[in-house]
């Protein structure tokens, strides 16, 4: 909770879960299933894998899916490349990849960034 407002919902397993076996789509029986699937995916693969893998499934604007694609999309070089605040901005775009712009992501860019220094990132 940051700033009066509550954020969240899914851990990035159960969105991983969610991209990789049932789409977008809401339904009970997603539910049920990523319930059953995300322990077993955080036991067999871990969280470092995990995220690994949510970044490079994750869309990150209309039609761009993975990390590569959206440095490639929105700053026309590699992932391996960009600096501190283009990955800070590509981020921010996260909760809302198709409504959300990295160049226009000062604030919540500036908040990555703050967090990013206090654990000497």
């Amino acid at each position: 909770m940051e700033g009066g407002r509550i954020r969240g919902g899914s851990t990035l397993s159960q969105q991983l879960v969610k991209n990789l076996f049932f789409g977008t789509g809401r339904s009970f029986i997603r539910k049920g299933g990523e319930l059953t699937l995300v322990p077993v995916a955080e036991f067999v693969l871990g969280k470092q894998r995990i995220l690994e893998l949510y970044l490079n499934v994750v869309e990150w604007g209309p039609g761009v899916y993975g990390a590569e694609a959206a440095c490639h999309n929105y700053y026309k070089t590699s992932a391996k490349s960009i600096g501190r605040e283009q990955s800070a901005r590509l981020a921010a775009i996260l909760p809302a990849p198709l409504k959300r712009h990295p160049e226009r992501m000062n604030s919540y860019s500036a908040i990555i960034m703050k967090r990013m220094r206090q654990v000497n990132w």
